[in-house]
């Protein structure tokens, strides 16, 4: 198969998650080029960035049509999330500059850590949903906004795996959003973030257009097919699936980095993820008699 068409079916199937359950493009993109693709990791996650910003601009405008978007709390976020973005960007191009392939190892050991808990925030976002209250701002919003913003937008800057199962998790503890509105406001300000991040990336030279291009072919199809297929599968199975591959990239990282993991340990772990997201899944979808 060609290195090409590697990249449009990465960006299928990617585009096919994304549009069935609304996260996991950015976890899930960066594992692949870096594992499978064999792109650096500094080059992978500024492409990462880029081609993640294109799809959710997409995402963030049908939202804001819809009425699903908390504008001002979206801005608000954006007020933390976007300089702690490039500064982040800028802080990764400066280590770069001065150690150069040293960092891969480091980054690619960060990269897995914060994709390891985006998957454990998902199982436990699964198993102890926050109680939904009516709508009401917290107060300090402004403040609580602005840091959570930080948290994201670094995060994100430095690693590009997706924070939007760890923010989904604030927008409604926190800011108590109504669940429809989550996801709107969610991925109205990702657009707003990963446009910060990929265009500090593209300053400092870290996007790879032509392998950008090769990703957005295959993901805008994905995106669409995905939304149509997902109101016809369950959405619990397919976040529990997405949960469960974003912990089996991370061991993939893990080895990529130097974890001295045999194949058959690497077998190992992917099938006591599977063994734990599939008890997850059932926990949740039969509950215990008396929780029923």
């Amino acid at each position: 198969m060609s290195h090409e068409l590697l990249m449009v079916l990465f960006g299928l199937g990617v585009g096919l998650l994304v549009g069935a359950t609304g996260v996991g493009g950015g976890s899930i993109m960066t594992p692949l080029l870096v594992v499978v693709a064999g792109v650096p990791p500094v080059g992978a996650i500024g492409t990462d960035l880029f081609y993640a910003a294109v799809t959710k601009t997409v995402g963030g405008a049908s939202h804001f049509t819809k009425s699903t978007v908390d504008l001002r709390l979206s801005l608000q976020l954006a007020v933390g999330s976007v300089p702690a973005a490039l500064g982040a960007v800028w802080l990764l191009h400066w280590i770069d500059d001065r150690v150069g392939i040293a960092i891969d190892t480091p980054l690619i050991v960060i990269v897995a850590v914060a994709i390891g808990l985006c998957a454990v925030a998902m199982f436990w976002q699964t198993l102890f949903p926050p109680k939904t209250r009516p709508e009401r701002a917290p107060r300090h919003q402004f403040v609580a906004a602005v840091i959570s913003g930080l948290i994201v937008g670094f995060v994100l800057g430095l690693t590009s795996a997706g924070s939007g199962a760890i923010l989904a998790l604030l927008l409604i503890a926190v800011f108590q959003l109504a669940p429809h509105r989550v996801v709107g406001t969610d991925i109205f300000h990702a657009a707003l973030l990963l446009w910060a991040a990929a265009i500090g990336n593209m300053v400092v030279g870290n996007v790879d257009y032509r392998l950008a291009a090769l990703l957005l072919l295959g993901s805008i199809p994905g995106v669409l097919i995905g939304t149509r297929v997902s109101v016809r599968l369950p959405a619990l199975a397919l976040r529990m699936a997405l949960a469960g591959v974003l912990l089996a990239a991370a061991g993939s990282l893990a080895v990529k980095a130097g974890l001295p993991l045999p194949p058959v340990g690497l077998v190992v772990w992917f099938a006591a993820v599977a063994v734990v997201t599939y008890l997850v899944y059932r926990r949740v979808r039969i509950p215990a008699p008396e929780a029923a």
